[in-house]
């Protein structure tokens, strides 16, 4: 193996650095992107039923919102809870941005390794070649194994950038899929928590104005 690096030139040392990059950021979005702890199970049930019992107090929803992605969703939904329906909307918007780009960390990084490499690898070849050109100008073209270094430094190079590259390429797609996913479903238990909220089963505030005349009756 150490001898088919070193036949792939300087080329392979980058070539090298982005292959452990990108294996890194493979076990990592490995691990944070697990299914509970983004959409852990039952949460949005856990959520409705609490606006249903009324235990809304300041308490609970920080903890939801430290409970993970969507914790962080729902409880920007409760936290404008008494506010129309278009207003929780809005946040839930906004929040969810911040939420899909926490989510999509290092997935430009990995597309830009997947497109990276070959190129390192196309270098490679472009510098194997140019390599065996110039032994060929200096001693003929009598010296095979001059000519098979060349086109071995540009064989290897090329191989290591692919190799790099479409697994790379692969997890960035499997990853973007997944967290599409993830979003669709976050959306959907938003909008559910929001449905709630819009039947009553969380009480509206009253305007001041509201109260004043209530109490004038």
């Amino acid at each position: 193996m150490l001898e088919l690096v070193k036949t792939g030139g300087l080329v392979m040392v980058p070539i090298l650095l982005l292959a452990i990059v990108a294996m890194a950021i493979v076990i990592e979005r490995f691990w944070s992107l697990r299914r509970k702890e983004v959409l852990p199970p039952g949460l949005g049930e856990e959520v409705r039923a609490w606006a249903r019992g009324r235990q809304l107090d300041p308490g609970h929803i920080e903890v939801l919102r430290r409970n993970s992605p969507l914790g962080e969703l729902l409880a920007a939904a409760l936290d404008m809870r008494f506010r129309p329906r278009e207003l929780i909307k809005e946040r839930l918007e906004d929040v969810g941005r911040h939420v899909c780009h926490r989510l999509e960390r290092f997935m430009n990084t990995l597309g830009t390794i997947a497109s990276v490499s070959p190129l390192l690898g196309l270098l490679g070849t472009v510098f194997g070649m140019i390599q065996m050109f110039l032994k060929i100008l200096v001693t003929g073209i009598g010296d095979v194994n001059q000519l098979a270094g060349g086109i071995g430094q540009a064989l290897v190079s090329t191989a290591g950038g692919l190799c790099v590259a479409i697994p790379a390429l692969m997890f960035h797609r499997y990853f973007r899929g997944r967290i599409a996913e993830y979003v669709i479903e976050m959306e959907a238990q938003s909008i559910a928590l929001v449905d709630a909220l819009d039947e009553g089963t969380v009480p509206i505030a009253r305007s001041p104005l509201a109260r004043t005349r209530m109490s004038d009756t």
